[in-house]
């Protein structure tokens, strides 16, 4: 298997009354993340499919497909709504309908997006968290997954630097990279600032850690990423097999740690016969 790569997608914006095509509207959903593995739903080959102009010349239908049919509903409408939601936005785009498949809650969610009824609406008595809270919950734990990235990577490439410091470290003390701005993006929609003088290791509000806490911070802090990450390659998986075919829908995640190798490449690895073993 190919070292991962990571893709890099340009939006297209359409010229002045150009109406919607596959490829824009594909790139309007670049912008849905998944909450829980923190990725786009383009990127996990979570769209099966866009049409244009079926009810009308701007009309679109997009179908969502998920590892399972039992991923969970709020995540599911999440991701559901929010695509419906960058569509919509797309200049020229008319009726836009949105529907999730083969999930235990699809007819439910569906119904909800036609009527544009919210996720209370949708779920009504089952609706346990409000949806502007999920998202800041998920938020979160993306800003802890790419603060741990970047502290790591700084380690990695310092070996001045101990972990026990790396509370001194501040957003200035940063390569000027992609992990360095998937942080000040976290950072910016969580509500923290991006002031170089800034520390990087804090809590949700801001917050620097003491020193004697740091150690145990950073370690959290990276199980959290590890269990994002670990998801993300599980799930990938999981929806290769239910939809064969759809792993050419998904961009590989970056993995320069081979930290999580395909099963493939275990149960295929080629064996030695003992006639060739030396006596």
């Amino acid at each position: 298997m190919a070292p991962a790569t990571l893709t890099t997608r340009v939006r297209l914006d359409p010229a002045p009354g150009a109406g919607p095509d596959e490829e824009r509207v594909r790139r309007a959903m670049d912008v849905v993340i998944d909450p829980e593995l923190d990725e786009p739903i383009t990127d996990l080959g979570f769209v099966r499919s866009v049409e244009v102009g079926a009810g009308g010349p701007t009309d679109v239908t997009v179908h969502l497909r998920l590892p399972t049919s039992f991923c969970s509903p709020n995540f599911a409408y999440l991701m559901a709504s929010d695509a419906k939601d960058a569509v919509s936005a797309l200049p020229g785009v008319g009726r836009v309908v949105v529907e999730l498949d083969d999930h235990h809650d699809s007819a439910i969610i569906n119904a909800g997006l036609a009527a544009d009824a919210g996720y209370r609406g949708t779920f009504r008595h089952e609706a346990e968290q409000d949806l502007d809270e999920l998202r800041e919950t998920f938020r979160r734990k993306a800003h802890t997954a790419a603060m741990e990235r970047a502290l790591t990577g700084l380690l990695r490439s310092r070996s001045d630097l101990e972990e026990a410091r790396v509370g001194d470290v501040v957003l200035g003390d940063l390569p000027d990279d992609e992990v360095t701005r998937s942080l000040l993006r976290r950072r910016s929609e969580i509500g923290l600032d991006n002031d170089p003088a800034s520390p990087v290791l804090v809590d949700a509000h801001g917050t620097p850690y003491a020193e004697g806490d740091v150690p145990m911070a950073l370690r959290r802090a990276r199980s959290t990423r590890i269990s994002i990450d670990g998801n993300a390659h599980f799930c990938r998986g999981l929806l290769a097999t239910r939809y064969p075919g759809s792993e050419a829908d998904q961009s590989e995640r970056p993995d320069p740690d081979r930290t999580f190798v395909p099963l493939t490449e275990i149960t295929t690895r080629p064996t030695t016969s003992t006639k060739e073993l030396p006596a």
